[in-house]
């Protein structure tokens, strides 16, 4: 069987049993492929040899990107493994970089004050442009609901309406979760739905589908650069960092949050306990049992 024939039947699995989502699977297809060529087409029956040499060729990658290209590979070959299909598992010569997960990068509220009120100004104007619209209800969304890029972008046009202070989404790997939609929010998709054919299946359509990530990315580049933030500093998952953090600040619990950002681990979630921290040995200092104990010995 073929590298290509194998790789579509390793891509079936993880869709199927493990419930990849479609941009994990584009990622593993691309990185599978390209080692494929790079092994001309005995990806299959690679050894321990052939795989050290192709991962000396990642030396001039980021860590983060030779991590994935590894993870992608292991699992392959565990895939081949338990399938019958090699007797061997030649994944341990593949690198296993350790990483330190960064924090995230998170925008000021003084700064989210000002995209917004830059935002405010365009859509109140006696005849608001469309565009200004529909970024309002994008960033509402991005900021006051904390969606994942993919997950906004791709919204049904009915998915929010104006007496549901929610949605069901299918986020990553087809699981399904309650996200919170704040009433502002739910003011600027209304006002932006007005825009929006009624037959349109999407509420961001372009084009014969809906708007691109790309697009979105660009576009909340933009706004930054238009208030004086780096353009850098700011993307829409920038967005949702600042919705999770701020919740944090304001008293949500990790919990809670892990519901909402739709993280299947606690331990994806775990990487805001920096923001929870300061709060929780005040909560400690302030509300334990032991402190009125101590004020009230003699």
């Amino acid at each position: 069987m073929t590298d290509r024939a194998l790789i579509e039947r390793f891509l079936e699995m993880m869709a199927a049993e493990r419930g990849a989502a479609r941009n994990t699977l584009l990622a593993y297809r691309t990185d599978l492929s390209l080692a494929s060529e790079a092994l001309g087409g005995r990806l299959e029956t690679a050894g321990k040899e052939e795989l050290s040499r192709l991962t000396g060729e990642w030396a001039a990658l980021a860590p983060s990107s030779a991590a994935r290209k590894a993870s992608a590979l292991r699992r392959f070959f565990a895939f081949l493994h338990e399938e019958g299909l090699r007797e061997d598992d030649p994944s341990s010569a593949l690198p296993r970089p350790v990483q330190r997960r960064p924090l995230p990068k998170v925008l000021g509220r003084e700064e989210l004050d000002r995209i917004f009120a830059e935002v405010e100004a365009r859509v109140e104007l006696a005849a608001p442009s469309p565009l200004d619209l529909r970024l309002a209800a994008l960033l509402e969304l991005l900021y006051g609901s904390g969606l994942r890029a993919t997950e906004l972008v791709s919204l049904p046009r009915k998915a929010i309406v104006q007496d549901r202070p929610f949605l069901i989404l299918r986020g990553k790997g087809g699981r399904e979760r309650l996200v919170p939609i704040s009433d502002r929010a739910r003011m600027a998709v209304a006002r932006w739905a007005e825009q929006v054919a009624q037959n349109s299946p999407w509420l961001f359509p372009s084009g014969k589908s809906h708007l691109s990530r790309i697009r979105l990315y660009q576009m909340v580049k933009e706004i930054a650069a238009a208030v004086g933030i780096p353009p850098d500093r700011v993307s829409p998952h920038v967005l949702r960092h600042a919705f999770a953090t701020h919740l944090l600040e304001g008293g949500a619990d990790l919990r809670a949050l892990q519901t909402m950002l739709g993280h299947a681990d606690i331990g994806t979630t775990q990487i805001y306990t920096h923001v929870d921290s300061r709060r929780l040995v005040e909560l400690v200092n302030a509300r334990h049992p032991l402190v009125d104990l101590k004020r009230r010995a003699p």
